[in-house]
């Protein structure tokens, strides 16, 4: 009989290969018999390839919200993390917990065609894990929730609040995103007949993107359209130019980057309290 967490998961994101543990309280109702059950759940087993519910979790049980849920692939691994912090909850770090393996992300670059050695030879960049657990960082300009190492996540919280000392709203527009995520990008414009070397030229390959650390947040004003280059000359662009570094972020993007992606003045990295950091 596996453990059931008697403290909800609060602010924190688990993560594993196939399913993310998310706070109950932090996800959108999809129906009222869902609402009913979430109300009273600790935490939700999400699927990541497509962000169905699979299960609620409470003191009560496990509420399965699909058929056949014991053999959802990747399940063993989300009790598992969960049991992980039942275990550690009164000091759980989430920046402690590591980093999920790369070998499943690798397989699946193969099936779409992508050879991932050339790619990262052309581009200089390197493939990013995902972090096991992730802090929650408030919410995006679209009140979804806004997942960051927790690192990243406190530098974010004092930016923006310095920001709003001198005049100014930054909004976030995108955080942490999964290699599932840029997976299906991919899978959906292969769908429509693009071909990947033409999807490359538009967007990162998956597990290459900086989203995918939890360390890298695209950044906008109100009024303004997310991830445009019309950014650069807002005034919250030109005050991130002077203080983003006191807080351990930069731009990972500029003109002319070595890794010749186009210039984003929206995307910054935190680097971490030592100046360092994976890129």
């Amino acid at each position: 009989m596996r453990r059931l967490p008697s403290q909800p998961l609060k602010s924190t994101l688990l993560n594993t290969s196939r399913i993310e543990l998310w706070p109950a309280d932090l996800l959108r109702v999809r129906s009222n018999a869902d609402a009913r059950i979430l109300a009273a759940a600790h935490a939700v087993l999400r699927r990541k390839h497509d962000g169905r519910y699979l299960a609620a979790v409470s003191a009560h049980g496990v509420h399965p919200l699909v058929p056949g849920l014991p053999r959802e692939p990747g399940l063993d691994e989300a009790w598992d993390a969960l049991e992980c912090f039942e275990t550690a909850t009164r000091g759980f770090d989430a920046d402690a917990q590591g980093l999920l393996p790369l070998h499943a992300l690798q397989e699946r670059l193969h099936a779409l065609g992508l050879d991932d050695d050339a790619y990262a030879e052309q581009t200089g960049l390197a493939l990013v894990a995902e972090p096991a657990a992730l802090a929650f960082a408030g919410r995006d300009r679209y009140r979804r929730p806004l997942w960051l190492t927790r690192e990243a996540a406190r530098a974010w919280q004092a930016l923006h609040t310095a920001a709003a000392r001198d005049g100014l709203v930054l909004e976030a527009i995108s955080g942490y995103r999964s290699h599932d995520y840029q997976l299906g990008i991919f899978e959906r414009k292969r769908a429509r007949g693009q071909r990947v070397d033409e999807i490359l030229t538009v967007n990162a390959a998956p597990g290459y993107s900086e989203h995918h650390s939890g360390r890298a947040l695209d950044i906008g004003a109100p009024g303004e359209p997310p991830a445009e280059e019309s950014f650069e000359r807002t005034p919250a662009f030109a005050w991130l130019t002077r203080r983003a570094g006191d807080f351990g972020f930069v731009m990972s993007y500029p003109r002319d980057n070595p890794h010749g992606i186009v210039y984003e003045p929206w995307h910054w990295y935190h680097l971490g309290h030592d100046g360092g950091g994976d890129r």
